[in-house]
């Protein structure tokens, strides 16, 4: 009822005035360029390769009619075909010679075919969902086990980033020392080195302790975020230090107040770089392409790659299960978002 009332509400009482068409058309905007592409995915996931491939493209997922006319037999493509009184009748197109075809009718098979044109005839076009374009992936593909190593790399991932991140921003926030501050912008510093830059180190190190074409290989070099440290230390200077000084009096151990008292509070801010290595690890393609070269230890986006050949892409078969893979981010998302929109704000993060 809330929502209802957000969305029905009116600068002038009883009536909808200027400011409120504009306001209204922005949101519409908005909402369509947002959820446009996702809904335009789901869509083409449902249609055939054919399908996918005619221009102009079309939103629903439609198809060429096809009737079965004899039992056994292989399906026909419906045509509208024009007749010499003016008329139209859907038939069936079942052998083409040139631009000439022959045609018979679906509910009278047995009847004298019908010679016509097949520039002049309009295919009939129904809407047809291709559910195998998700079934035969499956059975095709070992999609069990790259879900599985997906999942893990994805759930270590995410609860190292938030420990180790955490401990940092614990440390650089609540304690004083000196350099603190010049650690603080080192790590920060960080951020404007391109991952491309040390993608070769980064390899080397993972050569070198023998995690090449293993999951622990993908899992540990992005643990440590200087976005997560930022972020979380950001969150931490507003937990009052008088707190932590009374546990301390209290006797309580630094790991005590960071595990039972920091923690809690800075659930939001954990939301937020939740969700964020979540999305980073979920869709995370160059680093494990790098690492891994066994398929028993590929990813959901490695996976994926096997779609596309060197002279074909099997695009039906890739949307369907890219729709698979975001499935996950889209559920956390749903249900971590009112944590996500607090911990921003509360950061400061823009």
């Amino acid at each position: 009822m809330k929502l209802l009332h957000a969305l029905t509400r009116t600068r002038l009482k009883g009536r909808i005035g200027l400011t409120d068409w504009l306001s209204y058309g922005f949101l519409l905007a908005g909402v369509v360029l947002m959820l446009g592409p996702a809904l335009w995915l789901a869509a083409s996931s449902l249609k055939t390769k054919t399908a996918l491939q005619e221009f102009p493209p079309s939103f629903l997922p439609t198809g060429q009619k096809e009737v079965r006319v004899a039992e056994g037999g292989k399906p026909l493509p419906v045509y509208l075909v024009p007749r010499s009184d003016g008329t139209s009748q859907e038939l069936a197109l079942s052998r083409r010679v040139g631009l000439m075809g022959l045609f018979i009718d679906p509910n009278a098979p047995d009847a004298e075919p019908v010679r016509a044109r097949i520039d002049e005839a309009r295919p009939v076009r129904e809407i047809r969902l291709a559910w195998e374009n998700y079934i035969e992936p499956l059975q095709r593909l070992r999609f069990d086990r790259y879900l599985t190593n997906s999942v893990l790399v994805t759930v270590i991932a995410t609860v190292l980033t938030l420990l180790v991140n955490s401990m940092c921003a614990f440390a650089l926030s609540k304690y004083s020392f000196r350099g603190r501050d010049a650690i603080f912008v080192l790590i920060l510093s960080t951020l404007m080195v391109p991952v491309s830059v040390i993608l070769i180190p980064s390899f080397l190190v993972i050569t070198s302790l023998g995690l090449t074409n293993s999951l622990w290989g993908v899992i540990l070099p992005p643990v440590a975020s200087p976005t997560g440290v930022f972020l979380l230390r950001q969150y931490m200077l507003t937990i009052p230090d008088e707190l932590i000084d009374a546990a301390r009096m209290d006797g309580a151990s630094e790991w005590r107040i960071y595990w039972r008292i920091v923690m809690p509070l800075a659930i939001p801010a954990l939301a937020v770089l939740g969700i964020f290595s979540v999305m980073w690890r979920w869709n995370d393609f160059l680093w494990p392409l790098i690492v891994l070269n066994r398929e028993e230890v590929f990813t959901l986006q490695l996976g994926l790659a096997s779609f596309q050949g060197e002279l074909d892409t099997q695009w039906h078969y890739l949307l369907a299960m890219t729709v698979l893979t975001l499935a996950p981010v889209v559920v956390i998302f749903t249900f971590l978002q009112k944590h996500i929109t607090t911990g921003i704000a509360s950061t400061g993060l823009k």
